[in-house]
């Protein structure tokens, strides 16, 4: 299906109005944002039993079109998960503003006076799949920094998405923020219209699949920033301890599966794997983790399916884990780096030495010792929200929160400057002084 002329034209217009709102919203105060998001939150509180029936409705149609299962996860939103979107919304509200921050405050010479300074992106297509609450956190970091935001859910989170924008609209009405800020697209043929508009939208952050995020790199020209697939690791070192071992596995696979931050391979050493592989096994199969093993783990766990090359390059967003046996910190490093995603990966150690090498060499954009990468979150980072999680090697990287919704500017004030007087036989000197 192709959208037509009357449509693309409806779409641009809507694109001009979110960027006019943007612009007003840009030069808000600080007080004026804050208010803005309290408001937001408000209306959500209000509008609560429309949004989660709204919701019920989505997950029951998912239900009968046949929805994978961990997508159907992320789709549900009962009264907790909105009540801790609503936390995370007024979490952002207490975070410094970061628009207007001088970065760089630099004499060039007499009267003439360098800054660089924090300012919005301008207007943000975010385009994900499920998982309706992504609108709220959104929504208020983009308020926080600046930005105006059009939004583009996955069709099997439509009435959700609607009664939740809905709610957000009323209350910025309410507010110095224009409503407009903040528009929603609801059909899929908005996508491909939504990746042209450079010229309204500065930033595009998809979050879905792998084949989803390459497709949106692959039709358009405006930025692209976000993750594909979360292939997480945890290495289980020869130095490590069992019991913070089995607990840090069992968190990261079974807390929640079907997220991006939830492991998908095991790496365990063979000084240990014997004595090891046989306790983990028991707890995760107690679990109903489906386990998948190399040569060397199923000849420790005769009762394990054979992993194939593919289970190395796989995200299950399921109750399934790989484990590979690995001679050592150097083969686990290099079987990360190869299938690994670059999002989140873990080491389990006593042995300080081996965590740092870990954390160097390992290519991801949260390594950690000792913890689960189920922590890999802007909610869990202290960033309030997050709009997702970038594994590009360029910033930002990682949960992306307001810091990754700026850009700068550079700006300078003289008194009748002329850059003449700096160059030739009689050039002025520049002072360089910073204030």
């Amino acid at each position: 299906m192709t959208i037509s002329s009357d449509d693309l034209s409806n779409l641009i217009a809507v694109a001009k109005k979110t960027r006019q709102a943007a612009l007003k919203l840009a030069v808000l105060s600080t007080d004026a944002k804050n208010q803005a998001i309290e408001a937001i939150a408000q209306a959500l509180e209000a509008a609560k039993d429309e949004i989660l029936q709204a919701n019920v409705a989505d997950c029951e149609r998912a239900t009968t079109e046949g929805i994978a299962k961990p997508l159907y996860k992320r789709l549900q939103l009962d009264e907790h998960k909105l009540r801790d979107a609503i936390t995370g919304v007024r979490d952002v509200g207490k975070l410094p503003d970061p628009v207007g921050a001088v970065q760089i405050h630099r004499e060039l010479d007499t009267g003439l006076i360098l800054k660089r300074v924090t300012c919005p992106l301008g207007v943000l297509g975010i385009i994900f799949e499920a998982r309706p609450e992504a609108a709220i956190q959104i929504v208020s970091l983009a308020i926080k920094s600046g930005n105006g935001v059009i939004l583009k859910g996955g069709k099997e989170a439509t009435r959700s998405c609607e009664a939740i924008v809905k709610a957000i609209k009323q209350g910025l009405s309410q507010t110095a923020v224009n409503p407009d800020a903040v528009q929603l697209l609801t059909t899929r043929e908005e996508i491909l219209e939504l990746l042209k508009l450079d010229k309204y939208v500065d930033l595009i952050i998809p979050r879905g699949s792998n084949s989803f995020v390459r497709f949106v790199q692959e039709n358009t020209r405006i930025p692209v920033l976000g993750h594909a697939d979360g292939i997480c690791h945890l290495y289980v070192d020869k130095a490590a301890d069992f019991e913070k071992a089995i607990a840090i596995t069992v968190d990261a696979k079974t807390g929640y599966p079907a997220a991006c931050n939830a492991i998908e391979t095991l790496l365990v050493h063979t000084s240990i794997a014997q004595e090891f592989l046989p306790k983990i096994a028991e707890t995760l199969q107690k679990l109903n983790v489906e386990l998948r093993g190399d040569i060397h783990s199923c000849e420790i766990l005769s009762s394990i399916a054979a992993a194939k090359e593919e289970d190395w390059e796989t995200e299950y967003s399921d109750l399934i884990l790989s484990i590979k046996v690995v001679d050592s910190l150097q083969d686990a490093i290099a079987h990360i780096n190869d299938y690994g995603s670059k999002h989140t990966d873990a080491i389990v150690t006593e042995d300080a030495e081996a965590a740092e090498t870990f954390l160097a060499l390992v290519n991801a954009a949260g390594v950690y010792h000792n913890c689960s990468t189920r922590f890999a979150d802007g909610f869990r980072y202290g960033f309030g929200a997050e709009v997702g999680i970038s594994t590009q090697q360029m910033p930002p990287r990682g949960p992306v929160g307001l810091e990754g919704l700026v850009t700068y500017k550079y700006q300078m004030t003289g008194n009748g400057h002329i850059v003449a007087t700096y160059t030739g036989a009689d050039a002025k000197p520049f002072i360089h002084r910073n204030l």
